[in-house]
């Protein structure tokens, strides 16, 4: 059944160079029992880990059933090792915060045959520990532990069973009990290897081999007859083919449930891992917020001023030097925008004076801002009334006292009443209220609601005393055409006031589209630039998972090596781990969005900020955070499933 020819193992510790195996050639037949003794460094447990696939020989050749074995890979020998070998450590190797039988079913999940959790708890019952099955390991005494891990050693049917000082641990009670137990497998079939210290133990096997300096000194077999075994060698031809063609794999679901444990069994530290990035999810989600809160507010004021408009207002003339004053030279009449709006580039024209009022309807008064402005004024500055409506020609042409009113100024004077219809003293001058403007929101102390508009000529003529307008909006017929018509503008503004080459700066005309752009623009950085410091402690936090999980994995070597013993190839590895923090990333996430949303709205509600949530933000800081687990769970992964069995199974 097994056959080692000229087998040979060295170790390299430190300068020193031991020879744990040299040129050992043995046979094992099926349905032995077999101790192998020896003093402590004679190569007995080098040679139990070389059969128990756990290791690999540096030359000579390993014949399992005839096919030699020991050039085969990682992965392949993983198959070996959870199909065809059961191994018993001297530790029990017990994962503790998992139940009995959740540990004898451990194997099953590697051979893809979670489903079948039956067999572990019929493994459980052949040790006799059915009544304790739901216990956890630190709830058992040593010899239950070493049935436990015994029970797992069978619970996929293996050929051989490999026992590393199965006695070792336990009082004289619990090694008889355990070598009951193999003794009553060895004549069921099973073929035993056990390794041993101690005569009275290895006198129970059928065949005792003795090791010293790395050599087989001797090789008894007893008079006891072995029991006839009818073994099925396909079975064994049929394991090696299953480990060239790597089938029988873990499914997702149990390594999902198997990194939610992980992470459950260590609460605090799986915590920690996801206050980094939930720190940065929710920093990544209200700095966002906060700029397109703060962007959609500019644009909303911006599409208040209109599209394709120039404003034309007075200058201030210089004279060696010093400045003369706003419209010290200019003045604009209400003929200058009927001028204006023949122009051939210019589409219509508004005219507009303002000024400080004072307001009075029934018993409130208010002090707010009033405009006199042209018909088309509603049209070219988004201001179409919501209520109501706007004033007509005639009533600018009669210089008629009609009002509309802003949202805050018909709250402080009416309050929840319909202010259409009704009279307010603007200056102790009566006033019908028309329409309500709709609401344009407002901006650190400048609110836009707060203003009344009535028409031009009356503002000038009946209420402010004004022969000349502040300034003239003009609406361009197409944006390709904005330069020309300022070129048009200048040129006629320059004719009709009769400036002298000198003068031609005591007017200005701005550019509306180049204003709104440049605050765009600005608003793009800055939250471009808000998000960019989020994204940071996002990556900080990713860093934080990184280090958590590679912590983790020197904490959990020995878990390491053990999956890896019972047969979990590095993919296996790789996947838990990597899940693992994908799940702690994941969770941190979420709960970083609603923490972020919550920030967002508080930022809303007390500093008067405006926020807005958007879905794109929280599907970039959600597939962010996945990436940062998966980039950064990916290095601990890799180092974990490089692992050693061996050497990991040792780590103190």
């Amino acid at each position: 059944m097994i056959e080692l020819k000229n087998v040979s193992k060295t170790y390299q510790m430190g300068t020193e160079v031991v020879r744990a195996l040299q040129d050992v050639s043995v046979k094992i037949e099926p349905g032995e029992f077999v101790a192998i003794m020896g003093p402590s460094g004679s190569g007995k447990s080098t040679m139990l880990h070389v059969l128990g696939f756990l290791d690999r020989p540096d030359s000579g050749a390993y014949l399992l059933n005839g096919h030699d074995i020991s050039r085969l890979g990682d992965d392949q020998l993983a198959v070996l090792r959870n199909q065809t070998a059961g191994f018993v450590f001297q530790q029990f190797h017990l994962l503790p915060r998992i139940s009995a039988v959740d540990n004898v079913a451990l194997p099953l999940m590697y051979a893809g045959k979670q489903h079948l959790k039956d067999l572990a708890l019929a493994r459980i019952k052949d040790v006799g520990l059915s009544a304790r099955a739901g216990h956890q390991p630190n709830e058992l005494s040593g010899g239950e532990r070493q049935r436990v891990a015994i029970a797992r050693s069978l619970v996929n049917e293996p050929l051989i069973i490999f026992a590393d000082e199965p006695t070792g641990n336990l009082d004289t009670k619990s090694e008889a009990e355990i070598m009951a137990i193999l003794k009553k497998l060895n004549e069921q079939g099973k073929t035993i290897v056990m390794v041993t210290h101690e005569r009275e133990v290895a006198e129970q096997a059928k065949r005792i081999i003795s090791m010293r300096d790395g050599r087989i000194v001797s090789d008894t077999i007893k008079t006891v007859q072995r029991a006839p075994v009818a073994l099925d060698r396909s079975s064994i031809d049929k394991a090696i083919l299953r480990s060239e063609h790597d089938t029988g794999r873990a499914d997702l679901a149990d390594h999902l449930r198997q990194s939610v444990r992980a992470i459950l069994s260590n609460r605090l530290r799986s915590f920690l891992s996801m206050l980094g990035i939930l720190i940065g999810v929710a920093a990544v989600i209200a700095m966002l917020a906060l700029g397109q809160g703060a962007k959609d507010s500019i644009s909303k004021r911006l599409a208040s001023m209109g599209s394709n408009l120039l404003m034309v207002r007075p200058g201030s003339s210089q004279m060696g030097g010093v400045s003369l004053g706003a419209g010290a030279v200019t003045r604009f009449t209400l003929d200058d925008a009927e001028a204006m709006a023949h122009l051939l580039e210019v589409k219509r024209t508004s005219a507009t004076v303002s000024g400080r009022v004072q307001l009075v309807a029934a018993d409130k008064n208010w002090s707010t801002q009033v405009q006199g402005t042209g018909v088309d004024y509603a049209e070219m500055r988004s201001a179409v009334p919501t209520v109501g409506r706007f004033f007509t020609q005639d009533e600018l042409r009669m210089r008629q006292r009609v009002a509309l009113v802003g949202v805050t100024v018909a709250r402080q004077l009416f309050g929840e009443d319909d202010p259409v219809g009704r009279d307010i003293r603007i200056n102790r001058v009566v006033f019908k209220v028309i329409g309500v403007l709709p609401e344009k929101g407002a901006t650190g102390w400048h609110d836009d609601d707060d203003v009344v508009l009535v028409p031009v000529t009356t503002a000038m003529y009946r209420l402010l005393g004004k022969q000349y307008v502040d300034s003239i909006d003009v609406e361009v017929a197409d944006p390709s055409l904005m330069q020309s018509a300022q070129d048009s503008l200048t040129a006629l503004i320059i004719k009709r006031q009769r400036l002298e080459k000198d003068k031609e700066d005591s007017f200005q005309i701005r550019n509306m589209a180049e204003i709104q752009a440049t605050l765009e623009s600005t608003t793009q950085t800055m939250t471009l630039l808000l998000g960019s410091i989020a994204a940071i402690s996002l990556l900080v936090g990713g860093i934080g998972i990184m280090n958590i999980m590679l912590v983790s994995v020197t904490e959990r070597t020995r878990e390491i090596g053990l999956r890896k013993a019972i047969g979990a190839r590095k993919s296996d590895i790789i996947t838990q781990f990597l899940i693992e923090a994908v799940l702690m990333t994941v969770v941190g996430g979420l709960i970083g969005i609603m923490l972020g949303v919550g920030v967002a709205a508080i930022l809303s509600a007390v500093a008067g900020w405006a926020t807005k949530v958007s879905l794109g933000a929280i599907v970039m800081a959600t597939t962010f955070s996945v990436a940062v687990g998966i980039i950064f769970g990916l290095r601990p992964a890799i180092q974990a499933a490089e692992l050693n069995p061996i050497e990991a199974l040792r780590y103190e």
